[in-house]
């Protein structure tokens, strides 16, 4: 009796931290549709599809309760991300793509049981899903691809990505 109890109290004593991690959930998805009537624009806004994508975003994850908002420097981001941040109170903080291994090491490090979103560009998300430590989801994103969302949970060593697609389907 003695050696099962003390049995079962090791168990509950080296399981323990395995069950109190919390999951880390980041979304990742690409800015929505930019506005293509002046192609010489190097900051353009959104095209009304792409506000409409924007909103269709904020519904996607009105019911998390996002603790930040990443973007890059770019007005496409930002609106994209801009009608949830405006729905939930959060200001939006600016990420450097370049930098997006340092914003994945900040994330895995101070994150712990908090909810992300990040808004990026098709030639950077997969890189930071990548930066998390998974593979990359799907083969390549074109620049017609603007329907992705990316959840990456990530609870101790266990890490995962989700294909999810929101708003209107503009991938094969």
């Amino acid at each position: 009796m003695k050696r099962k109890l003390l049995l079962m109290l090791l168990v509950l004593v080296f399981t323990a931290p395995v069950f109190a991690q919390k999951a880390t959930t980041i979304w990742i998805v690409r800015h929505a549709e930019k506005d293509g009537t002046n192609p010489k624009a190097a900051d353009p806004d959104l095209s009304e599809e792409g506000k409409m994508r924007a909103m269709a975003l904020q519904k996607e994850l009105k019911g998390e309760k996002i603790d930040s908002i990443y973007t890059t420097n770019y007005k496409r981001t930002k609106l994209t991300a801009l009608p949830l941040a405006d729905r939930m109170g959060i200001t939006l903080k600016t990420y450097n793509p370049a930098m997006q291994k340092q914003l994945a090491e900040y994330i895995l490090k101070h994150g712990e049981g908090k909810k992300y979103l990040v808004v990026g560009h098709s030639n950077t998300i997969q890189e930071l899903i990548i930066a998390f430590g998974l593979e990359k989801p799907v083969k390549d994103l074109t620049e017609e691809d603007y329907d992705y969302l990316f959840e990456v949970t990530i609870k101790g060593d266990k890490k995962e990505v989700k294909v999810n697609h929101y708003g209107k389907r503009t991938s094969s």
